[in-house]
């Protein structure tokens, strides 16, 4: 047979449409055409591809003219995910290999001049969208990726090392090597592992004092809001945005799939990470390209590594001006869109940030153990580097104050991340009865509706607003705070303790 059809994928975002890899051996000139949108290093397949075959002591078919398309053209194509699938095309077309035992596979995977397989990143994108397919499909990866693969329940994938494991399979019938695999062959069944964490998170028992700082970590934690911390160098801003992946609740099975895959696709996923609620941690440096992700083909950013998890900027005012902006979608709807000439890619962003400041730019404004040199006018000139719209929509502001040093070094440890975490599942599980998602997430109708303001509560929140002078998303969020603080009190109704202790989170920087 001189046309064999092998089934692959390309990767578009966090999606994985279906590739169909078309092989066509034909007399003429000796040739070897790969079309399809293919990017450079997809079209760098044909020497690997050569070379792993003759290296493997298959035959390469000199005397003919190959055509390979990627199948649908109109689909960009990248990486060298299409070696795999490419070689086993020209080894069915070519009759060494049965094409129709090709069927019900998906395979991807770069290979090696020596014929070895290496791993491919959206290894787990892949199997997710391999998932929401009816009947069972049966993916063939690299090692590396197909641990990451095998962590979606119910998959099917096998782990192949070399080309010949993955050849030894589809033998023509008749052939030596056709059956189960031995026992030390590189072809092996892999099965999904249960969700379980296997690192730990820093605990904030670590931070002594700062009891303020803390309460608004387990709000921050219990509702899923954003924090702002503010105070003089060496207060603690950086330990306990450290710390607060640690008091957040345990990930859903669904939670760590989507995590993973993003990590997947940027190709920064560890096992030891799995299930672990990620900690972002971009220099002050970073592009907004960098933060919110971008580039040809699309990659995800810094919000989108921290899906699920903890997104911190330190040194807040530091990053440049259009990459803060480029945060203010992404911090309302949960997942950005990066928008290309050639393509569009959608991210999911769902993250808390923490971000930290210091009050003016030698940092000791209003502390005790140094003297602030700054003039008003230089502190108004850093505080405005962060627009107003930004700060709008961060939920929580707190002063962090430097601790005397009698106080560090003889105050008792603090309470322990686990003490406070089971509060903050506690009154998570209390939302999420109510509505079906955390606090934060509450738009239009739904705030009224589980708000349950008190007529005491919603006077005084209506007479702060005024006075304060907050726009309606103020003070929507201080609403959302002050829910998140009865549930945490175990109230049905949201009362005017709740309200006021939510307005002491909102304070606005000032010159």
């Amino acid at each position: 047979m001189s046309l064999a059809l092998v089934q692959s994928r390309a990767l578009l975002g966090l999606q994985a449409p279906p590739v169909t890899v078309e092989v066509h051996l034909a007399n003429g000139l000796p040739s070897f055409t790969l079309v399809g949108l293919a990017e450079v290093e997809v079209k760098e397949a044909r020497e690997r591809v050569r070379s792993a075959l003759q290296n493997a002591g298959l035959e390469f078919p000199h005397n003919k003219r190959i055509t390979v398309n990627l199948a649908p053209a109109d689909l960009p194509k990248d990486s060298g995910r299409f070696d795999l699938p490419i070689a086993l095309g020209i080894l069915a077309a070519s009759g060494q290999i049965d094409a129709a035992r090709l069927a019900g596979y998906e395979f991807a995977g770069e290979l090696s001049l020596s014929g070895e397989l290496r791993p491919v990143r959206g290894a787990l994108a892949t199997s997710l969208a391999l998932r929401a397919l009816p009947g069972g499909v049966r993916l063939v990866l690299p090692p590396g990726s197909a641990e990451e693969a095998a962590l979606v329940p119910d998959a099917q994938v096998w782990r192949a090392r070399h080309l010949l494991d993955v050849v030894q399979q589809f033998l023509p019938s008749g052939h030596a090597g056709e059956g189960p695999a031995p026992e030390d062959s590189g072809w092996t069944r892999l099965r999904a592992m249960p969700l379980k964490a296997t690192g730990i998170h820093a605990d904030l028992a670590d931070v002594k004092g700062q009891a303020l700082a803390k309460r608004a970590l387990e709000i921050a934690a219990a509702g899923g809001h954003s924090l702002l911390l503010m105070g003089p160098p060496g207060s603690g801003k950086s330990m306990l945005a450290q710390r607060f992946a640690g008091v957040l609740p345990d990930m859903t099975v669904d939670e760590a799939l989507e995590s993973a895959a993003v990590a997947s696709l940027a190709g920064r996923f560890a096992q030891e990470h799995w299930a672990l609620r990620p900690t972002c941690s971009p220099h002050h440096t970073a592009s907004a390209v960098a933060l919110v992700g971008g580039g040809s083909p699309p990659r995800p950013g810094e919000i989108s590594l921290a899906h699920h998890g903890v997104l911190f900027l330190d040194e807040l005012p530091e990053f440049p001006r259009a990459a803060l902006e480029a945060l203010r979608e992404p911090l309302e709807t949960g997942h950005i869109t990066i928008a290309r000439a050639a393509q569009r890619a959608e991210f999911p962003a769902r993250f808390q940030m923490v971000a930290a400041m210091n009050p003016c730019p030698c940092g000791y404004r209003g502390a005790t153990q140094r003297a602030c040199r700054c003039t008003p006018d230089q502190v108004a000139r850093y505080q405005a580097r962060l627009s107003g719209p930004l700060l709008d929509r961060i939920d929580l502001h707190v002063e962090v104050p430097a601790l005397p040093a009698q106080d560090l070094l003889n105050a008792p440890p603090g309470e322990c991340s686990a003490a406070i975490r089971a509060r903050v599942v506690q009154a998570r599980q209390r939302a999420t009865a109510r509505q079906g998602y955390a606090n934060q997430a509450l738009q239009g109708r739904a705030i009224d509706a589980h708000a349950l303001l008190e007529p005491a509560a919603q006077q005084f929140l209506q007479t702060a607003a005024a006075r304060l002078g907050w726009s309606a998303r103020a003070t929507h969020r201080a609403l959302k705070v002050a829910r998140t603080i009865a549930d945490l009190a175990g109230a049905q109704h949201t009362q005017v303790a709740h309200v006021a202790e939510a307005m002491q989170y909102r304070r606005t920087l000032h010159g």
